[in-house]
């Protein structure tokens, strides 16, 4: 005998089990990036609203249905979305690393961030795709919601983040490189090299 209250209670313990994600995503960035992790919770709160209003979208124009497979991928892409913004964060720190200035370390790691992640993006995009085709019932919704959230992510940071960073690396706080900030280049290990390079 099954309750009819078992999907509504299976529901709750996926929302719960995602706010939980959510806050450890959250939590480790703040340790990680410091005040640069701002930038990473406001694009997970956009992110976050884009797959809202596209998943209410197709549920009112197409029929949709969000199912526990589909709330169970709409968990696991929150960590997804949270490496895109790892790849970029880490690369422009390793520009910084190398002795360039703020500016031109956003430019620079994005250049070779925005390959990563296209790259990553693709490839779970290309494993939705095979998944949803292959897969019957509801892994079909599981497979749906990490595509749509793959092109959401590649969406936000190239809208959000990208430009986001941009206007951060200009503030006096991030490009004097406060201790605070994330992006101190004597905590990431700059070394000087001579002839005023670090």
């Amino acid at each position: 005998t099954i309750a009819a209250t078992l999907g509504e209670s299976q529901l709750q313990a996926g929302i719960i089990a995602g706010l939980i994600g959510l806050l450890l995503v959250i939590g480790y960035s703040i340790f990680q990036y410091r005040a640069l992790a701002g930038v990473t919770i406001a694009s997970l709160l956009i992110a976050g609203g884009l797959t809202y209003l596209v998943i209410t979208w197709l549920s009112s124009a197409e029929g949709y249905r969000l199912s526990l497979a589909g709330v169970t991928g709409l968990i696991i892409s929150i960590g997804l979305i949270a490496d895109s913004f790892i790849v970029y964060f880490e690369r422009v720190r390793d520009e910084l690393r190398d002795g360039r200035a703020l500016t031109s370390a956003v430019e620079a790691g994005w250049r070779r961030a925005w390959r990563t992640i296209v790259a990553s993006k693709a490839l779970n995009l290309l494993a939705a795709v095979v998944l949803y085709l292959v897969a019957v019932g509801n892994v079909r919704g599981f497979a749906f919601t990490i595509g749509i959230t793959a092109i959401i992510d590649l969406v936000v940071v190239a809208l959000f983040t990208h430009p986001m960073l941009q206007l951060v690396a200009r503030t006096r706080f991030f490009s004097s490189g406060h201790r605070l900030s994330g992006l101190d280049p004597n905590a990431l290990g700059a070394v000087y090299r001579g002839r005023a390079q670090f």
